[in-house]
């Protein structure tokens, strides 16, 4: 008995000792399971803050930012033709902070969101709301700018003071914007009409006129034209309708985002971000008012390098897509009435293809289309600018319809001089160069003088892709004085004493011809 006694004891103290055994091998356990769990915490904790760091920091040396032109107070040019406003000096401002380099491109809304989704830029601030859609396409920064909208009537306008009142009106708003959104939402409720505008001076203008009775524009926007002296009242208590942000194609240059959040942060935390607004958003009028541009001799006199400038422009764009216009041209207009069957019909298909396609059309497929192709084979961006496009399209426009003219004044030499110099055997090239030719040069040089006057008027449809040609020019300068009839009256007075100069050139050189 007292053995088995003692042998029960012995399991006994064998099980104590064998618990407590495994307790402490557990405990250890756990104690490890805690400490590497602790240190992997940590070290994600390092990875995410390096990580941070790295975005941070510029990866290139120089950014380029695209802009607006004609958003005032957030960009537009002052007196001293510099680009300015809100805008433009926070992002001056967060740049110098963050210590990275920027170039700024103002070449309007559109033309900024579509150099950007095509890598033309590297990113954009243009007073652009932060909305759901735009997040499937761009990466955002912190909302920079609260925007509210304002509804805008003439100043003697008494009898709207609610959206009840705009019954069976007509209302006015920018194509694209925030204020749009709100303003087609809220139609059939408040049951106006809506009549949709490309920029802002022409809407603007048409309040002014009486073609729409009121229009709905951001805040600060609509502020800044009365403060400029618009005679402007907002009678309703503007709506909020969203918050503006700096944004990049989505999934690129994610340090950018990262640099202007940190340098927005410190700009407000300093008082910087505060006076910035103040500056642009207070009741004093601007420096511009330093300089009168009432009057045309004023506009003429403040502006008159700017709208050089922009003629040059508009000249160089005319005179080397023509040349080029010019040769290609040719060399289809002889295709075209080759005795080749295989070089007519090509003719005839590059002369229908080119001609069928609007030249606004075919400029924008070639700057924003073709990079955006080039960029997805490649993964590169293309390194096609916006005044090699314009000419590209105006080249491709104009050479279409000198092929046709070069083929009908070839035509219109009678064919028995082509049928008695072959008799008499000569060859057809030679045949081409000493008879037909020199014939048909003389008849096609007042229809060539006319394309080219044309090609000069066509260079208005290229400021779609951002260039700065004598239109755009005025549409800037309309933008920071709002005097749209007489700055838009002077331009027109440009282009007809240059037309008219070539005019009169065509028809000397015709009669010196015959």
């Amino acid at each position: 008995m007292s053995e088995m006694m003692t042998s029960f004891f012995i399991v006994f103290i064998l099980r104590q000792f064998y618990a407590k055994i495994r307790k402490n091998i557990l405990e250890r356990e756990q104690l490890m399971k805690k400490k590497l769990l602790m240190l992997l915490t940590l070290f994600i904790t390092l990875l995410s803050i390096t990580s941070v760091k790295a975005d941070d920091k510029p990866v290139k040396d120089t950014y380029k930012i695209a802009s607006d032109s004609l958003f005032a107070p957030f960009e537009f040019q002052n007196s001293d033709k510099q680009y300015v406003g809100i805008d433009v000096d926070l992002l001056k401002a967060i740049a110098k902070t963050e210590n990275f380099k920027i170039t700024m491109d103002f070449v309007g809304f559109q033309t900024a969101v579509d150099q950007t989704q095509a890598g033309h830029a590297d990113g954009m601030i243009a007073g652009m709301s932060i909305t759901a859609e735009r997040k499937n396409v761009f990466d955002f920064s912190d909302p920079y700018f609260t925007a509210n909208a304002s509804l805008a009537v003439k100043k003697t306008t008494t009898d709207i003071k609610s959206y009840k009142d705009l019954k069976g009106k007509t209302v006015g708003v920018k194509n694209g914007t925030a204020s749009q959104a709100f303003i087609d939402k809220n139609k059939d409720k408040y049951g106006y009409k809506v009549k949709v505008f490309d920029a802002a001076d022409t809407m603007y203008q048409s309040l002014n006129t009486g073609s729409i009775n009121a229009f709905m524009d951001d805040e600060p926007v609509v502020k800044y034209a009365i403060i400029q002296g618009q005679e402007f009242a907002t009678p309703i208590t503007p709506e909020k309708i969203g918050e503006y942000g700096f944004a990049v194609k989505k999934g690129e240059n994610p340090e950018l985002i990262s640099m202007f959040n940190a340098g927005l942060k410190k700009i407000k935390a300093n008082g910087q971000y505060d006076k910035i607004v103040a500056k642009y958003m207070g009741n004093d009028a601007s420096d511009d008012k330093k300089v009168d541009e009432s009057t045309m001799i004023g506009i003429i006199k403040n502006n008159w390098q700017q709208l050089a400038s922009g003629l040059g422009y508009t000249l160089a764009l005319t005179l080397v897509s023509f040349v080029l216009a010019l040769i290609v041209g040719i060399i289809f207009g002889l295709f075209s009435v080759s005795p080749s069957k295989f070089l007519r019909g090509f003719t005839k298909v590059y002369v229908d293809l080119v001609r069928g396609v609007p030249l606004m059309v075919l400029a924008i497929f070639i700057f924003y289309g073709i990079p955006n192709l080039f960029e997805s084979i490649t993964g590169q961006p293309s390194p096609l600018n916006d005044f090699a496009a314009g000419i590209i399209a105006l080249t491709l426009n104009a050479s279409a319809y000198i092929a046709e003219i070069v083929r009908g004044g070839v035509n219109s030499v009678a064919t028995g001089q082509m049928e008695a110099s072959r008799s008499l055997g000569v060859p057809y090239v030679k045949t081409m160069q000493r008879v037909i030719l020199p014939q048909a040069v003389k008849i096609t040089i007042p229809s060539l003088v006319n394309q080219f006057i044309i090609s000069l008027k066509d260079t208005t449809i290229i400021s779609a892709i951002g260039l700065i040609e004598l239109l755009q020019t005025g549409k800037i300068i309309v933008a920071r004085n709002f005097q749209s009839f007489k700055v838009y009256g002077l331009i027109a007075i440009i282009y007809l004493i240059v037309i008219l100069a070539l005019t009169i050139f065509a028809r000397r050189l015709e009669r010196n011809m015959k």
